[in-house]
C-alpha cells in the first residue's frame, strides 16, 4: 500500500508537490472554501448528505452508513471513470474532506488499491484552515511591505496593477475580496468570497512572496467590503513604509468615472448606493446628489463625494492608523492614465 497521511502543517509546506488536490466534500462545502487549486469530487452530494443525515437521526447510524456507502461507491466510480482512467502510474493526488476522513478515505482507499501514491490530509479541511490561520502572522511579519496610500481616485489600484505587470510583488486585497473597499465599492454581479475563502486566498498569496523583495499593497482598513483582513497583516501594513499617491481633483474624478463606469450606466443602482450615505451626509445632501445622477450630471456628484466624504475620512484614518504616513514618499503620476501609472511603476521597480 502507498497511502500516506500527513498533518495539515506538513501539507501546507509541500502543497505544490501534488499533481491533483481532491476535495471529497459536497459542492456547497467546496464553494465556501477549499485548498488552493483543489478540484471537487464529492463523495456525497449536498442532497445525499442531507438524506443520509436524516436517516442517521431518524433511524440509526448503521442503516445510514450502509446507505451512505452504497451512494459513495457509485459516486467514486463515476469520478474514477471521468477523471482517473487517463492518469499515469506516477500521478500523485492529495485528498481531504471535512475532518474525520471517511469521505476522502473511501476515495483514497480505492485509488491506493489501483496503485497510485495517495496522500490524505490528517484532520481534513478543518485542520488545514487552522494551520493556515496560524501561519499568517509569521508570514506577515516576514514581509517587506510598501503601502500605497492616496485619497480615493488617486490611482492606487492602477499603480498596483502596473507594478504587477512589471514583475513586482503585489498583494491585491481588493482583487482577492472582489470589492473596491468603500461604500460604493460593491461590484454589481460579483459576489464577495466567504470569510474562509478570503482567508485562504490571502494565505496563498503570502506563501508565494519572496521575503527578500518588497511587496506592494494598497492601504486598507480592517475590512474590504464584508470580509476582514487578518489582524496580523493589518498590523504589519500599519507599521510599514508608505507611498502617497497625489493626483489633482479633476484627474481623480475622471479616473473614478472610468473605474466605476457601471455606476454611470445604471443611475438607479448608483442612487441606491448613495442612500447608504444619508446617515453620514444627511438626506437632503444625498437627495441633491441623486437628482443630479438621474440627470446624468455626475462630475459634481463625484467631486462632492470626494471632498465632503471620502477625503476627510481617509486622511483622518491614515494619520491615526499608519505610523509612517506623515513621512510617506509622494508619488505624482503625469495623469490618471494606465500609461502614466506604468511609467511611475517603472521608477519603483
Amino acid at each position: 500500500m502507498s497511502l500516506t497521511v500527513l498533518s495539515a502543517e506538513q501539507v501546507i509546506g509541500q502543497l505544490d508537490a501534488f499533481d491533483t488536490i481532491i476535495d471529497a466534500r459536497s459542492a456547497s462545502e467546496f464553494a465556501e472554501d477549499h485548498l488552493p487549486g483543489a478540484v471537487n469530487w464529492p463523495t456525497l452530494s449536498d442532497a445525499q448528505r442531507h438524506d443520509i443525515g436524516t436517516l442517521y437521526k431518524q433511524v440509526n447510524a448503521f442503516e445510514a452508513k450502509k446507505r451512505g456507502a452504497a451512494i459513495a461507491a457509485r459516486n467514486i466510480a463515476d469520478h474514477i471513470e471521468r477523471e482517473v482512467l487517463d492518469k499515469p502510474r506516477e500521478w500523485k493526488p492529495l485528498a481531504y474532506c471535512w475532518r474525520g476522513g471517511k469521505r476522502s478515505g473511501a476515495l483514497s482507499l480505492i485509488l491506493d488499491q489501483i496503485g497510485f501514491r495517495v496522500t490524505l490530509v490528517e484532520g481534513g479541511y478543518k485542520a488545514f484552515r487552522a494551520a493556515t490561520i496560524a501561519a499568517v502572522p509569521q508570514r506577515a511579519a516576514a514581509l517587506d511591505l510598501r503601502v500605497v496610500c492616496g485619497t480615493t481616485g488617486s490611482g492606487k489600484t492602477r499603480l498596483l496593477h502596473a507594478l504587477g505587470s512589471l514583475g513586482a510583488q503585489v498583494l491585491d486585497l481588493e482583487g482577492l475580496a472582489k470589492h473596491r473597499s468603500s461604500v460604493l465599492g460593491a461590484i454589481p454581479g460579483l459576489a464577495q468570497p466567504s470569510q474562509k475563502r478570503f482567508d485562504t486566498l490571502v494565505w496563498d498569496a503570502l506563501r508565494h512572496f519572496d521575503p527578500t523583495r518588497p511587496v506592494f499593497v494598497e492601504s486598507e482598513s480592517k475590512k474590504v467590503g464584508n470580509v476582514s483582513i487578518p489582524t496580523a497583516l493589518v498590523e504589519r501594513m500599519r507599521a510599514s513604509p508608505c507611498l502617497d499617491m497625489v493626483l489633482p481633483l479633476p484627474a481623480r474624478v475622471a479616473l473614478l468615472l472610468e473605474e466605476y463606469d457601471y455606476l454611470a450606466q445604471d443611475a438607479a443602482y448608483f442612487c441606491s448606493r448613495l442612500d447608504i450615505l444619508a446617515q453620514f451626509r444627511g438626506r437632503a445632501v444625498v437627495q441633491a446628489w441623486k437628482e443630479k445622477v438621474l440627470l446624468g450630471d455626475l462630475v459634481p456628484v463625484v467631486e462632492d463625494l470626494l471632498t465632503q466624504h471620502y477625503d476627510p475620512v481617509y486622511v483622518q484614518s491614515m494619520q491615526r492608523n499608519f505610523v509612517h504616513y506623515a513621512s510617506a514618499q509622494h508619488l505624482s503620476p503625469a495623469d490618471h492614465s494606465v500609461d502614466a501609472m506604468t511609467n511611475l511603476a517603472k521608477t519603483l521597480v
